[in-house]
């Protein structure tokens, strides 16, 4: 019999090395020498996802199932060998946007959401809960074993000993100070835990060399090899059909269910998208370990049947849960050493998986769920506290307790119904349900917030239903008369046979149900519903992350000014000073800022330090703070002053250029063709300037009738006057040009351009008009350009049109404008996007046409005056350019112009 208190000292022992290496990982992690930057290590880390469920229980389900069991190793091997481009793009997206959690990754996607973070969160904890209570009852179940060596006597009532007596309890609170201390040790900038991963690496090893010798023990030990085991097997009836799978429609699809699962389970399991994800050094490690990890599931079920079979062979009584055949053959044949070694193969892959899973779930709650909710009432203050690390690691280590406890309470509750496949299942079942929003989010523009908040409720819905409340009538804790005969009496809503459908078992019929209402709510609700201007931003950042890279500048504008102090002083309050002081000294050497003589940051610095931020509290809690500190930009009195002066004389000049446009209309009465185009000319041009003249004069009357009128009046008829002036300036200095191109009259400059340094201009010159319609913009260009023979003025007033016009059909505060510019093998091209009304395709044709109007808005995008981009069109001709559009009504439209790189046709 072996002693209590010796297998207690070896377990404790093992937990010390593990703290040790651990201790030793975050070490070399600060002298920055990092020992887990290799394919190995990364490879080893991902074998997390091997817990007490394939330690143990793969021998039961091969006992159960036969081969079946491979379906839950079949999955993950799938997606390493052929899904690994989807890896590939998640860890891409992650690593641009400071990704720390799957919350944060689903939240940041579709508009940086806390409300959908929050959701994220706690279907996440509630999905794990029965997983984390699977490695309890796994580690409880085989000390229990172990200790009454060499008698084999199975625990009864695991559950049934009050806490302080169960080792469960213990084991769950020894995990608890382990994953706090090396979990959430201190906030660190990148959320990677570098001690934790080799820790976690070193525990793979164990646990294969484990099952390794058990297996090599049994095959050849007890038996002689494979073909002795399989030949006994085959004489017995009763085993014969471990070696087959029945040819029914039910079991196909059983199989089809675990593996899609499983494929599902390796990325989306908070563990698995921790290791994988979050703590992947570099994204080339996943070239080895696509074949590494696979490797290594081969590996450790290897001898699964084996051990099953012969488990069978010698307890064929089945006095012996097949869950611990594992444990119970070694201790059969008198084996102490090896069986307490199994013991230790089962810790590591129970105490593995308990680890991560809390500290990538403390990490949800803290960043996804609470602070959102300290960040938005008043009561708790945070913006008097200085230092708020402190605060963030104390949420982040009572969550870990708290998820132990509720893993340990549905352990003690429910767990002892259930195999350990069985449990595992149901978690496996649960965070499928984050699989459409991520998979469909990466590569479809359209999902929108609601639809991904839709999808995973429903699912979640289903999912409870038919999985977790009969799991609790089994159990007692509910009535079994919602299994037998449905709620209110109702056969067709029953969990096990939900709206008649029978013939699968329980996972199966409920992860098609919950697909069924996942995707249908995602995809339908997010083709009724509309994006936010972030919303569309995140969806175009997500799946075109191709185009983009941690070098490239995403910046994205919003209205008003952040000053350097307040930047500061907020990333000191959550990353402290070293951080922050390390990060204003990098960017100011990359981009040759010296912070003295700066005091207001520009939207490079902002959206850096948003991200920075966000690798601490997230992404949706990051910009609740950054927008906290935005100011707002007044008008003041002497610069509406200014603006009415400036008005009055372009209302002088407007109508000099009426009575001009009038004697040109009168001197070509001979071309009755070109009159009828200059009459066109004439109303569309007059049209357009009388519509701000007649606003500007209804509000100086209201002025000069009414010199008392409320302040807050005052300023949004001075924004009125402000946006007409510049109408009126805009469309005046477009006519010039216009008369100046067609009378050949202008003098073209060309030399070699940065087409960068044009679109800079072009914004600063319609920043103003993006700010009084709340517009957000994005800019993006590639670090190296190469120049282009061109007019630089004329090229700035090409990308001022265009960008006016994009301004135009926008709507106020939701829109939002990208411009990016590609270099192609012959020609640069730059293209404008927006999200507004859109054109219809037979009105795409006309549009740069000076003369033709398109007043029906209801036919399609009205496209104004047409002499921006008529004036735009002419000057890009000039310049061998070519301007076109493309668009589809209600889904915003696209102006691209191109130009070449090389002088040879210019004139």
């Amino acid at each position: 019999m072996l002693r209590t208190g010796i297998i207690l000292l070896l377990s404790f022992g093992y937990i010390a090395v593990l703290f040790a290496i651990a201790h030793y990982g975050d070490r070399r992690a600060d002298l920055r020498q990092s020992i887990i930057s290799n394919p190995y290590i990364y490879a080893l880390s991902l074998a997390v996802y091997c817990t007490a469920w394939t330690f143990y229980g793969s021998v039961g389900r091969a006992v159960q199932d036969g081969i079946g069991f491979l379906s839950i190793y079949i999955g993950p091997t799938l997606m390493a060998t052929l899904g690994w481009g989807v890896v590939r793009k998640i860890i891409r997206i992650s690593k641009v946007h400071h990704i720390t959690s799957i919350a944060d990754f689903i939240a940041s996607r579709y508009g940086k959401s806390t409300t959908l973070g929050g959701t994220v969160t706690v279907a996440a904890v509630l999905m794990i809960i029965p997983y984390i209570a699977l490695q309890l009852k796994a580690i409880s179940s085989s000390f229990l074993i172990l200790i009454e060596y060499p008698d084999i006597v199975m625990p009864r009532h695991l559950a049934g000993l009050p806490p302080v007596y169960d080792t469960a309890f213990y084991v769950a609170m020894i995990l608890a100070v382990f994953a706090i201390f090396f979990g959430t040790r201190h906030l660190a900038a990148t959320e990677r835990h570098e001690g934790l991963v080799a820790a976690i690496a070193f525990e793979s090893i164990v646990k294969l060399v484990a099952f390794l010798l058990v297996g090599m023990f049994v095959t050849y030990g007890i038996f002689n090899g494979f073909s002795d085991i399989i030949e006994q097997a085959r004489a017995s009836a009763d085993l014969r059909r471990l070696f087959v799978m029945e040819a029914a429609p039910s079991n196909y699809f059983d199989w089809f269910t675990h593996v899609f699962l499983s494929m599902m389970a390796v990325i989306f399991l908070p563990r698995q998208f921790q290791v994988a994800v979050v703590e992947n050094v570099n994204h080339e490690h996943l070239n080895r370990a696509m074949w590494l990890f696979p490797l290594y599931l081969l590996a450790i079920n290897l001898f699964v049947l084996p051990v099953a079979l012969g488990g069978m062979l010698l307890f064929p009584d089945g006095s012996v849960d097949a869950d611990t055949f594992l444990l119970t053959l070694p201790m059969f044949h008198k084996q102490e050493v090896l069986a307490v070694l199994v013991f230790i193969g089962g810790l590591s892959a129970a105490t593995g998986m308990v680890v991560v899973e809390t500290v990538a779930l403390s990490t949800m709650i803290c960043n996804d769920l609470v602070m959102p909710v300290l960040l938005r009432v008043p009561f708790f203050r945070l913006s008097e506290r200085s230092d708020l690390s402190s605060l963030l690691l104390s949420i982040r280590r009572a969550s870990i307790v708290i998820v132990l406890l509720l893993g340990y309470a549905y352990f003690y509750f429910v767990g002892e119904f259930y195999t350990l496949v069985s449990i595992g299942m149901i978690s496996f079942a649960g965070v499928a349900q984050f699989a459409p929003s991520i998979l469909c989010g990466i590569f479809w523009k359209g999902g929108t917030r609601s639809g991904a908040w839709g999808g995973i409720l429903a699912g979640f819905s289903v999912w409870t239903y038919t999985l977790v409340l009969p799991s609790m009538a089994q159990a007692g804790l509910l009535s079994s008369d919602l299994i037998t005969r449905g709620p209110f009496g109702l056969a067709m809503l029953r969990p096990f046979s939900l709206f008649g459908l029978q013939g699968f078992n329980h996972i199966s019929h409920a992860v098609f149900w919950s697909m069924v209402f996942n995707v249908g709510a995602y995809v339908g609700i997010s083709l009724f519903s509309r994006q936010s201007a972030i919303e569309h931003t995140q969806a175009v950042l997500f799946v075109d992350v191709a185009r983009y890279s941690e070098k490239t500048e995403n910046t994205f504008y919003r209205r008003g000014t952040v000053s350097v102090l307040d930047l500061r002083s907020l990333l000191c309050r959550f990353i402290g000073t070293r951080h922050t002081e390390r990060f204003f000294s990098r960017y100011g050497k990359k981009y040759n800022i010296d912070w003295n003589r700066y005091r207001t940051a520009d939207a490079g610095v902002v959206s850096h330090a948003e991200k920075l931020l966000a690798s601490v509290i997230g992404s949706a809690s990051a910009r609740v703070m950054v927008n906290s500190v935005i100011k707002e930009e007044p008008i003041g009195i002497g610069e509406v002053m200014d603006i009415l002066d400036e008005t009055r004389q372009v209302i002088t000049y407007s109508r000099e250029l009426e009575r001009v446009t009038a004697d040109l209309k009168d001197a070509n009465d001979r071309l009755k063709e070109l009159d009828r185009l200059k009459d066109e000319f004439i109303s569309t041009v007059t049209h357009e300037l009388r519509t701000p003249l007649t606003s500007v004069r209804s509000i100086a009357e209201i002025l000069h009738d009414h010199p008392d009128i409320d302040p807050a009046q005052q300023k949004r008829f001075a924004s009125v006057i402000i946006n007409e002036s510049c109408r009126l300036t805009r469309l005046i200095g477009q006519l010039l040009d216009f008369q100046k191109i067609e009378s050949g009259r202008v003098q073209w400059e060309m030399k070699d351009t940065d087409l960068r340094e044009v679109i800079t201009d072009a914004v600063a010159s319609t920043s103003q008009l993006i700010r009084d319609k709340k517009i957000e913009l994005g800019v993006n260009c590639p670090d190296r350009v190469p120049p282009v023979p061109c007019d630089r003025d004329q090229m700035v007033q090409v990308m001022v049109n265009l960008i006016s016009n994009a301004v135009k059909f926008c709507e106020p505060e939701t829109g939002c404008i990208d411009i990016t510019l590609h270099v192609r093998r012959r020609v640069l091209q730059v293209d404008v996007r927006d999200n507004g009304i859109g054109i219809r395709k037979e009105d795409q044709e006309c549009i740069f046409e000076t003369f033709r109007q398109i007043r029906d808005s209801s036919r399609g995008r009205p496209p104004g005056s047409g002499l921006g981009l008529s004036i735009t069109r002419k000057i890009l001709a000039h310049h061998h350019g070519r301007l076109w559009v493309s668009s589809r009504p209600g889904q915003g439209a696209v102006f691209s112009f191109t130009l070449p790189r090389t002088s040879e046709n210019t004139r």
